[in-house]
């Protein structure tokens, strides 16, 4: 009989895993000796003292407490021709497991802050009630303190002697309790084994099906699952130094941590290469690790899927299908050198200067976390070609707004990545960003598309933040202010209100979708905001020009003609506003946006 061929699918995949029952000793024993790795991709232990309480109390109840997940690495061919089985990497359940080895092992686990601690859950056998130790419990003799001690040591010798401490409680219900505690590690556990062959997309189904509470994994996940449960190319301490720079870009506080926390990695050169951070407060670019890895890895390997990360760092040729430890070996060196790139600090601060020069001086003007990751890995990649830095400069910013403008990594940005970074090491990049700029940025852009789409609320769109670029970037002024530019306003006291206020045009029945256009927000100081009030324009200017001129009124010296058509000329706001009210409203927000998109095109060419 012929199945259908999404059953057959089905049917096929389900070969590729196994559902088993293991013993909890048996688990914790296998994670003990390596047989299984534990990779930290959900880096460090986040769960609080009484999430380890209830999941000894649940497995004491005989309550399940979920599958963990496996994926196996694949069987290795070693440089002297033999094969090396790959060992099973955990990818769902680190934080079940790593409470397990606290709570009955007794091992220290690494907190928030990293650092080293333990974590002891006591019991009482006449209740049998668990509890995170305490100074009361340590002195209630009713409680066994750490059972951890229990577990381990003998069932007989803890009987005897909490009895002797005990000596009115019922004997048989004691030793039943203690029994059932102590034999904890003969419950059993599910697990799901993957094979190594599944791709990704699988796994990642898999986990999603599987996994309660809907969390999904991305492919940084897996990648950093790979560095490391990797110890024959200290992929740990790769990935220490990929988690560790990403935690003191934020938290430069958080340097003396590792130094006292942990010695072994404050002797590597990765933390050498990245004090510089223990004195920075930037915060333009604050890269999460899948940030970190996305970018070293794709201006080191020229490809942008890291699904072929995964597989590179797991040895595997892509010709021959077959897995070869050279592989491997080379994959983890040009990683490593991908993020020793990523953390140096002339590297990344200069980065930092050519988005600010290009006006992108706060992390509010930045929407698109993959725009900047692109524009890093460009910059990277063009100095690994040897191109000049005066030309870097310019095709990382000219780069970096036309991503933005194109909206060219806001849907899958993997692809564009992949796609992008081969263009680039294939063809000078002048050549690629000229193809893209005369097909996706030529006339009907600037004059009709790009109009069009300033026809949306700010909170929707990055063309705004792209437009106060271009402002600060001209030095531009505030609205109706000769001294205050732009970028003081967005730095420091500024804010954004609106040409027609909010209030009144409510009060004509438009909502929120037609006030807070984009065409209607402009930076101005507060002072003038409230000058402003709910009035139409027409209202307003006449109110403020009869204040500016009998010296009752000075708004940082606009106070005339000249100056009034500068001012708003540099905001891109039509001069008729002076005498508009709500019936041009639709009129203002049209010629606002022509002139908006005029702008940005002077701009864009201009950088």
């Amino acid at each position: 009989m012929f199945l259908p061929k999404k059953q057959y699918t089905q049917t096929s995949r389900m070969q590729k895993y196994q559902v088993n029952q293991t013993l909890i000793e048996s688990l914790l024993t296998a994670v003990k000796d390596g047989a299984i790795a534990i990779p930290e991709i959900q880096r460090p232990f986040v769960w609080d003292s009484t999430k380890v309480r209830d999941l000894m109390d649940s497995l004491y109840q005989g309550f399940p407490i979920g599958y963990l997940i496996t994926w196996r690495n694949p069987d290795v061919r070693l440089k002297d021709g033999k094969m090396s089985d790959g060992k099973k990497i955990l990818i769902d359940g680190q934080q079940r497991v790593t409470a397990l080895t606290a709570a009955i092992l007794g091992e220290y686990v690494i907190d928030k802050t990293y650092q080293r601690i333990k974590i002891k859950i006591a019991f009482n056998p006449r209740t049998e009630k668990f509890e995170v130790q305490n100074p009361a419990i340590l002195k209630d003799k009713t409680w066994l303190p750490n059972i951890a001690e229990v577990i381990n040591g003998s069932i007989l010798k803890v009987i005897r002697e909490y009895l002797k401490l005990n000596p009115d409680l019922d004997e048989e219900k004691i030793e039943a309790s203690i029994s059932n505690l102590i034999n904890i590690p003969k419950k059993q556990i599910g697990l799901i084994d993957l094979e190594h062959d599944l791709d990704i997309e699988t796994v990642t189904e898999i986990f999603i099906r599987i996994n309660s509470k809907g969390v999904v994994l991305s492919q940084a996940d897996f990648a950093m699952s790979k560095i490391a449960s990797n110890d024959t190319y200290e992929g740990n301490v790769l990935r220490k130094a990929i988690d560790y720079f990403c935690h003191l870009a934020i938290a430069p506080d958080f340097y003396k941590h590792i130094v006292d926390n942990d010695k072994e990695f404050a002797k590597t050169d990765f933390f050498q290469k990245m004090q510089w951070l223990k004195s920075e407060n930037e915060d333009i670019y604050d890269p999460e690790y899948t940030d970190l890895i996305r970018v070293a890895f794709t201006s080191q390997f020229n490809r942008g899927k890291l699904s072929d990360l995964v597989g590179l760092l797991s040895g595997r040729n892509f010709e021959s299908r077959t897995y070869e430890d050279e592989i491997a070996e080379r994959s983890f060196a040009d990683l490593k050198k991908g993020v020793m790139n990523f953390i140096n600090e002339n590297n990344f601060k200069r980065f930092l200067m050519i988005i600010k020069s290009a006006g992108f001086i706060s992390p509010k003007m930045i929407r698109s976390q993959n725009a900047l990751n692109f524009a890093y890995i460009i910059y990277l990649k063009l100095r690994d070609l040897g191109v000049n830095s005066v030309q870097i400069e310019r095709y990382v910013k000219r780069w970096f707004v036309y991503s933005i403008l194109t909206g060219r990594y806001s849907g899958s940005a993997e692809s564009f990545f992949d796609f992008d970074i081969k263009q680039i090491s294939n063809k000078p990049f002048d050549e690629y960003m000229r193809e893209k700029e005369e097909g996706e940025l030529s006339d009907a852009f600037w004059l009709s598309a790009l109009p069009q789409q300033l026809d949306t609320p700010v909170a929707s769109s990055p063309y705004f933040h792209v437009f106060l670029a271009s402002q600060v970037k001209a030095n531009d002024k505030g609205f109706l202010s000769r001294d205050v530019l732009v970028s003081d306003l967005i730095s420091l006291r500024g804010d954004i209100h609106h040409l027609f206020p909010k209030d009144y045009l409510k009060k004509h029945g438009l909502d929120r979708g037609k006030y807070n256009q984009i065409a209607n927000y402009v930076y101005m100081q507060s002072e003038i905001n409230i000058k402003v009030g709910n009035k139409p324009p027409k209202d307003y200017f006449k109110i403020l020009q009869e204040q500016m001129a009998n010296g009752t009124l000075s708004l940082s010296g606009i106070h005339h003609d000249d100056a009034l058509q500068d001012n708003l000329k540099a905001n891109c706001i039509p001069v008729e506003i002076i005498e508009m009210d709500i019936d041009h409203y639709q009129d203002f927000l049209h010629k606002r946006r022509l002139l908006m998109a005029e702008k940005l095109k002077e701009y864009y060419f201009g950088l």
